[in-house]
């Protein structure tokens, strides 16, 4: 443990204590010797100005209240080193989703985090280095369709863009009323009200373009009807559920399936033969086929008939690919 861990931990003590600390009870929580003790407390007292004071009728240290009886707290920021690991973590998480997004706004952060972290064990940048986030088929949105979308949905205004339907192959204008980004298999979806529809859509970003802030005030829709129109059913397409899948995977897959949260409102039970048997909301099957097919032939349809009938043909014509 480094000097600042222990000043850290020995501040955490000290705030938390009800009556005064003793130096057997600080050098347990600081994993270190007397000497030690009193050398943090010293350090803490010159360099950060801590009003660390020695009861001597209770044996131990307390903070001397403060005048209005504020609580002292560490100047600046501060953290021990692993919640200033996590918190770089996130940065990067955040710079991975969407690079240049929060940059102006977490630069600072991150440069304060950087220079604490710089002085403790592991050195400055080496988080950056030892971590990897993959983004797996991804399909980045542009910055210019991006910025007006996250303006739009946050300054709460109706958003127009131009929209290249992937499945169609055609492309339309759109107003909409943005009610919430989604960050989904490594891509940004928007969830929002189609004015020209009225009704609620989710729209892929790297499908946008032209995208401009209007001046209209944006309708807001319920949380509870957005996760029932757009979130009750499995993967990202829109829909209340209109039917449940039955899907039993082999003893072998049941391994993997069984640590996996498919949708929220999804049911499981292990059968006497050990396979697994999960049943998931769904209303378009387009993307719950495809993730079937991604455990043939470990995943065996029992119900609905139709959603047992894509999979088969999507097998057959899997098969007329490769021939006999």
């Amino acid at each position: 443990m480094d000097r600042f861990d222990r000043i850290f931990l020995l501040h955490k003590a000290l705030v938390r204590a009800r009556v005064p600390v003793s130096c057997a009870q600080l050098e347990e929580a600081l994993e270190c010797a007397r000497a030690t003790v009193i050398r943090t407390i010293a350090d803490m007292r010159d360099h950060l100005g801590a009003p660390i004071v020695y009861d001597r009728a209770r044996n131990g240290y307390l903070y001397e209240k403060e005048e209005g009886g504020a609580r002292y707290e560490l100047p600046g920021l501060w953290f021990n080193a692993e919640e200033t690991f996590a918190l770089l973590a996130c940065h990067q998480l955040l710079r991975t989703l969407q690079p240049g997004l929060l940059d102006s706004e977490i630069d600072p952060l991150r440069q304060r985090l950087e220079r604490l972290l710089a002085t403790r064990q592991g050195g400055k940048g080496q988080l950056a280095k030892r971590v990897r986030l993959p983004g797996m088929a991804r399909r980045a949105p542009a910055a210019a369709v991006f910025g007006p979308t996250s303006s739009a949905l946050t300054l709460r205004r109706q958003l127009a863009f131009g929209y290249d339907g992937r499945g169609s192959g055609t492309r339309s204008a759109r107003i909409v009323s943005p009610q919430r980004l989604v960050h989904y298999r490594d891509n940004w979806y928007l969830d929002a009200l189609d004015h020209g529809a009225n009704a609620l859509r989710t729209f892929a970003v790297e499908r946008m373009h032209d995208a401009q802030v209007l001046a209209t005030r944006a309708q807001d829709v319920a949380e509870t009807e957005l996760d029932t129109e757009l979130a009750g059913s499995y993967g990202i397409f829109a829909g209340a559920p209109t039917a449940t899948a039955v899907l039993r995977f082999s003893a072998l897959r049941a391994r993997w399936v069984a640590d996996e949260l498919w949708h929220p409102a999804q049911a499981a039970r292990w059968l006497d033969d050990g396979r697994y048997e999960l049943s998931v909301p769904y209303h378009d099957a387009r993307e719950l086929v495809m993730d079937i097919l991604r455990h043939v032939p470990d995943c065996e349809v029992v119900a609905p008939a139709d959603l047992r009938a894509q999979v088969r043909a999507r097998l057959r014509e899997a098969l007329a690919l490769y021939g006999a």
